[in-house]
């Protein structure tokens, strides 16, 4: 006999898993066991590991000029790195520079989203959506 326990959604570190755990009763030993069944990826959206320059620019209404990292990024969300002090749900304003080869040009994703999660650990990494953003170029002088 198998009973599903608990179909939930857990968070890890830079990750959203859902785990799926069934209690079941060995037939032999009449003795009850937990049994973790899956682990699945539930992002909409594919991550990538990309390590690219990170500048936060606001802060809810203050403007602020903190350098950072990004970790990964997807369409809807980013985790980065940076020396700042923003709270969980606090709006913010960043942007991020993109590689470019030699064109003469920096291009730069200005996005405003909302930061979600906050890893107080060595890296200080926190994770933000994407909920608008825009390209931004600019002459290299």
């Amino acid at each position: 006999m198998r009973l599903r326990l608990f179909d939930t959604p857990v968070l890890y570190p830079s990750t959203y898993f859902s785990l799926i755990v069934l209690f079941s009763i060995d037939p032999l030993h009449y003795s009850p066991y937990i049994e973790v069944v899956a682990l699945k990826d539930q992002r909409k959206n594919q991550r990538f590991d990309l390590r690219l320059p990170f500048e936060l620019v606001r802060n809810g209404a203050q403007s602020v000029d903190v350098a950072g990292e990004t970790r990964n990024l997807s369409s809807s969300g980013v985790l980065f790195t940076a020396d700042a002090e923003i709270q969980v749900g606090q709006p913010i304003e960043f942007l991020i520079t993109l590689p470019t080869g030699a064109t003469g040009q920096n291009v730069r994703l200005r996005c405003v989203g909302k930061v979600v999660r906050r890893d107080n650990g060595q890296t200080q990494s926190m994770a933000a959506t994407v909920e608008r953003f825009e390209f931004v170029r600019s002459k290299v002088s």
